[in-house]
């Protein structure tokens, strides 16, 4: 399964990432990279947590990270 990083600077220049495949995994960050990898932590505590209750079943995972 493939997921994708998305990246916007808000008006109050802050970035926001969000990975739009795991509903409500998003964060931000006060640079773009910054923002990616706490999305990214995010989305793989997601996906953990899926798989130690049940929710889901291992398969091969990809994070894609636009570069900017």
């Amino acid at each position: 399964m493939k997921y994708n990083i998305e990246c916007e600077r808000e008006e109050d220049g802050r970035w926001l990432a969000e990975v739009p495949e795991l509903p409500g995994v998003m964060a931000y960050g006060s640079t773009r990279e910054e923002a990616q990898a706490k999305a990214q932590v995010l989305a793989l505590r997601v996906l953990a947590e899926r798989l130690e209750h049940g929710e889901a079943r291992p398969v091969d995972i990809s994070i894609s990270v636009p570069t900017a």
